[in-house]
């Protein structure tokens, strides 16, 4: 637990009553964090909340960022102040990617639409995928994702958008996905050579495809946007039952510099998600 922050069984009790104001206890929480990174977190793990009371759960907590939410819920979170660590809603799917060119019209076309809307609302990051291998070669992939990003690039340069290739295992959750090793997302963020092209380093999807954690941060956060947790095995809470040392990691990505959010993707084991939350938000606050 993280030295200052205590979290009480009625601050939690708090929390679930979404009809309560936030404030008084958003600036209490908001004061308690060390604000070395921004906390987030992926909501589709929480769907049994309603996104505006979700919300107002999260600025009860202190936190102000959230994940992987589409464009016809941007103004709530805009008219709520809250921040966006990464949209989505421009992708096929996780496996209809940028690596078969079958797909790149309607990616591109998607893309393009998106991108100047995010920007409007003040939003700077869009999630994309590889897609699966489907019998191609490690090189075929790499050409034909730079033959349809470097399309929609000059429109997110343009508009201070980036855009994100997340990094997820294939031995578990995502067979055949290719974007599953750290050095194929960074040779193709070398090939597009733009600041507004980098990688989600999904920390529980790379542990389980490469380890290294630290020294694989440390060598590649220049083209790094984002980060995501869960413990391995299982994807579930960030706790001593998991193999990865989160503080640690967490410390690491401070060290480079890196003023973005780290979002919890993991699923709780508990059926009180929500304390599973705090003590995720609490074990990452380095």
């Amino acid at each position: 637990m993280a030295m200052g922050l205590f979290v009480s069984p009625e601050m939690l009790k708090n929390l679930k009553t979404s009809k309560n104001k936030p404030q008084p206890m958003q600036e209490s929480m908001s004061q308690a964090w060390k604000h070395n990174i921004q906390h987030s977190v992926c909501y589709w793990i929480y769907q049994e909340y309603p996104l505006v009371d979700f919300c107002n759960i999260l600025l009860k907590m202190g936190i102000h960022t959230i994940d992987l939410i589409g464009p016809k819920d941007w103004p709530l979170l805009k008219s709520l102040g809250m921040d966006l660590g990464i949209a989505n809603g421009a992708e096929i799917g996780l496996n209809e990617g940028w690596n078969h060119e079958a797909y790149h019209d309607q990616l591109i076309k998607n893309y393009s639409e998106l991108i100047p809307k995010l920007a409007s609302f003040g939003f700077d990051n869009l999630i994309c995928f590889s897609g699966q291998r489907k019998g191609i070669s490690d090189e075929e992939g790499l050409e034909n994702c730079l033959k349809g990003i470097q399309k929609i690039i000059p429109l997110a340069e343009k508009h201070k958008v980036t855009i994100t290739m997340e990094l997820l295992n294939s031995k578990v959750d995502h067979p055949d996905y290719q974007c599953d090793h750290t050095a194929w997302g960074v040779e193709l963020c070398k090939r597009i050579n733009s600041d507004n092209f980098k990688l989600l380093y999904d920390i529980y999807h790379m542990q389980i495809m490469e380890g290294n954690l630290i020294s694989t941060i440390n060598q590649n956060y220049k083209y790094i946007s984002h980060y995501h947790t869960g413990g391995v095995p299982g994807r579930h809470d960030l706790d001593e039952d998991q193999e990865i040392n989160y503080p640690a990691v967490l410390r690491a990505i401070v060290k480079t510099g890196y003023k973005g959010s780290v979002s919890q993707e993991f699923i709780p084991k508990s059926k009180d998600k929500l304390e599973a939350l705090m003590n995720a938000f609490i074990t990452c606050d380095v």
